[in-house]
């Protein structure tokens, strides 16, 4: 806790150090109403100011009011399902009037607006790397059990499962370590990047929306996230009072695993000052059905509650919340070594977050927030009813600090932070791998430079990593266990030009820095969940990753399309080589090995209205993994995969078909099968009505029409049983 006493201390020097600019600007309320294009009132309509945290949603009489906006220039941002998205330029002061807003009707999904890896929230064609947000209608369709299989029709992303409740996210080929999973910008703290049966550790149930950031130059976060960034934002630390109580509630069933999820959120102002936010989600569901049979052990249940209060002022805010998390899941059995019947494993996490923010220009900063976290997971594998076979449990503390700024010379805008943690892992039951200790500090500077029709981004970090084990051992069967710092620079360049008639071409260039893990470092023995005897290897060296990117995004009123091709090169990749030998306890042996390699590949997606109330929908992505040494591929790299969709979209109604394509992947690494292409339907359809006031939306959809039989790649069971076969989902939403 003492790196966040020291960050908590830093915030409250800067504003002590300028008490004079405290209070330079005011704040004071917008009121209006939404209405469509014939004059009626739009309930259910989000409306927020731009950066400014949780905004209101319109009444049945379209009418909204934003508390403590602050004056000046401001961009006010309104959603609503079935309508074209708006960004609106305001000009906030103590006599404006209320703000008339006319939506049009439009079936292209909103476009989306951005706050991952971005100094300040913006419109997904203005962000400097390829990037998705899912929200609205296409999250309330795709929801799933896990984050992973939520994302798994976005360009350039794949889902590496155990079966329904066990999955990964993997980005341009990348998992694990290299992707970083964020709950409101925070890391979960979990182990879901250390090992292929470890679930991440949240619920997508209550997510206002995903974004997903592509790439290795999200540097704000992290060196390590050479894949990419996946950041679940619900809010759930309050930063604004409502003027009278806003959230949601979620009902969802599915057939193929009887399973269903119930989830709900509101907050509340408890005064003018203090917020309430409640949320609590629960999901059930029995063994996965196959078009060929049951997936045994396959069963889960899962639990999340959260709540969150602070104080809400014309200067900024200081809140903090509490989520507890427990999940019960079963990993299937078959494979070499493992029990006929799987395993079960157990999960708790609990984790307290704290945020200030000063919106009040603090010295030469305009704003300055400071966020802590400090996370308990554990994690325990049970190969029978009464018999443990692994514990892994994480203590993690961490302290943020980041000082934007508007102009400062050429500077259009800018950031400076830094971030520091530790953590206390220990291992506990049949893999040897020695309770550990992880110190990490970083510093980072980014700036924007706005040449219109030019813009560009620079970057630069600097992270010194330590792992201690808890024992030196110079003499281990795996070689000398002993301390080791890791320390490098990262640094990213982003361009982009914006041509008239809604083009753009943006390119950027990055390098980033992932020191070894624990286990990668230290694990001895086997991990009968992962059906694996891993062996680590103390004298591992960081990852240097270079890559490069370059995209040419179209908008227009009919079609939004975007194309990118990418170029990574890694030294030192680091990854558990499946050697063909099999341990004393009958599981494959898997050795973390180090070498160069090289995944490069395209995405691109397209929608495209041809007709009033129809859109085609379509999107594609391939990577290609080889370790430049040997020339070989790497393993577990997705195949060739896209989708396709037609859809008929109403302001009150819509239908969709899909089909979802991947090719044979035969292109694999040692030890590998290959996989058959596919290609699998899917039939939705959803009513959006308002009723009392509320916004209701209710989706119906039909996943793997024909029942058809399909394996994915990246699952370690396709070898047991297909992929899920024909089932009904039925979403029901209300947002008050």
């Amino acid at each position: 806790m003492g790196t966040v006493v020291i960050c908590a201390l830093l915030v409250l020097s800067l504003i002590v150090a300028f008490p004079g600019q405290g209070r330079a600007q005011s704040s004071v309320e917008v009121a209006g109403r939404v209405l469509d294009a014939d004059g009626a009132p739009l309930a259910g309509a989000t409306v927020r100011i731009a950066d400014g945290g949780v905004g209101a949603v319109t009444s049945g009489d379209g009418s909204f009011r934003l508390r403590r906006v602050e004056a000046g220039a401001r961009i006010l941002i309104v959603e609503r399902l079935g309508y074209a998205s708006r960004a609106l330029r305001l000009t906030v002061g103590d006599d404006s009037a209320p703000v008339d807003v006319t939506l049009s009707t439009s079936p292209l999904a909103m476009e989306g607006f951005v706050v991952t890896g971005a100094l300040s929230e913006r419109a997904t064609g203005e962000t400097f790397r390829p990037t998705t947000v899912l929200s609205g209608q296409d999250l309330q369709r795709r929801m799933q059990e896990t984050i992973a299989t939520t994302l798994a029709a976005e360009p350039g992303v794949a889902a590496a499962t155990m079966g329904p409740g066990i999955a990964q996210p993997v980005i341009r080929g990348m998992s694990g370590d290299r992707v970083l999973v964020l709950e409101d910008g925070a890391r979960l703290g979990d182990v879901s990047n250390t090992h292929a049966d470890h679930p991440t550790a949240l619920d997508p149930a209550s997510a206002r929306r995903i974004e997903v950031v592509r790439g290795p130059a999200a540097l704000l976060y992290g060196s390590n996230a050479l894949g990419g960034v996946v950041n679940v934002i619900r809010d759930e630390v309050p930063s604004a009072v409502p003027y009278r109580a806003v959230g949601s509630a979620t009902g969802q069933a599915r057939t193929v695993n009887a399973g269903y999820g119930v989830s709900g959120s509101m907050l509340v102002g408890i005064t003018d000052h203090i917020p309430l936010r409640v949320e609590a989600t629960g999901r059930a569901s029995d063994d996965l059905g196959t078009p060929v049979g049951q997936l045994l052990n396959t069963d889960t249940e899962a639990f999340s509650a959260s709540a969150g209060t602070g104080w809400v002022d014309d200067w900024g805010f200081v809140s903090g919340a509490v989520r507890a998390y427990r999940s019960d899941y079963g990993v299937p059995g078959g494979f070499a070594g493992g029990h006929a019947a799987g395993v079960r494993t157990e999960l708790e996490r609990t984790a307290w977050k704290l945020r200030a923010k000063v919106d009040d220009p603090v010295g030469p900063f305009q704003s300055v927030q400071f966020d802590g976290l400090l996370s308990d997971y554990r994690h325990t594998e049970f190969e029978t009813a009464d018999i443990v076979g692994t514990i892994f449990e994480r203590t993690l503390g961490s302290a943020d600090v980041i000082a934007r700024h508007d102009s400062w010379g050429p500077f259009s805008s800018g950031a400076i932070g830094g971030r520091a943690s530790w953590e206390d892992l220990q291992y506990r039951g049949q893999l040897s791998t020695p309770d550990s200790r992880r110190y990490t500090a970083a510093g980072f500077v980014f700036q924007e430079i706005d040449l219109s029709p030019v813009r560009i981004e620079v970057g630069a970090r600097y992270d010194w990593v330590r792992i201690d084990p808890s024992q030196d051992d110079p003499d281990a069967s795996i070689g000398n266990i002993r301390g080791r710092t890791f320390h490098a620079a990262s640094g990213s360049l982003g361009l982009l030009y914006e041509f008239d008639q809604g083009v753009t071409l943006g390119a950027s260039v990055a390098q980033a820095f992932r020191p070894p893990d624990v286990g990668e470092l230290f694990s001895e023995g086997p991990h009968l969940a992962a059906f694996s005897f891993e062996v680590g290897n103390p004298d591992l060296d960081t990852e240097i990753g270079r890559g490069v990117d370059a995209f040419v995004r179209y908008a227009s009123d009919a079609v939004r399309a975007e194309f990118t091709g990418f170029y990574n090169d890694i030294s030192g990749y680091l990854y558990a080589e499946n050697t063909g030998r099999i341990s004393r306890v009958q599981l494959p042996v898997f050795q973390f090995e180090s070498n160069d390699a090289v995944l490069s590949g395209f995405e691109g997606a397209l929608n495209w209205q041809f007709a009033d109330d129809l859109e085609l929908e379509g999107s594609g992505s391939y990577v290609r993994g080889t370790l430049s040494d040997t020339n070989e591929a790497l393993p577990l790299i997705p195949p060739l995969q896209g989708r396709v969709a037609l859809s008929y979209d109403r302001t009150t109604w819509f239908v969709r078909s899909e089909a979802e394509v991947a090719a044979e992947q035969d292109r694999t690494g040692d030890f590998e099968e290959s996989t058959p292409g596919y290609a699998v339907y899917h039939l939705a359809g959803g009513l959006r009505l308002t009723l009392g006031g509320r916004l209701h939306v209710l989706t119906l959809g039909i996943e793997n029409l024909t029942d058809g039989e399909y394996r994915n790649h990246l699952s370690r069971v396709k070898e047991i049983m297909p992929e899920a076969g024909r089932g009904i989902q039925l979403t029901y939403r209300v947002v008050f």
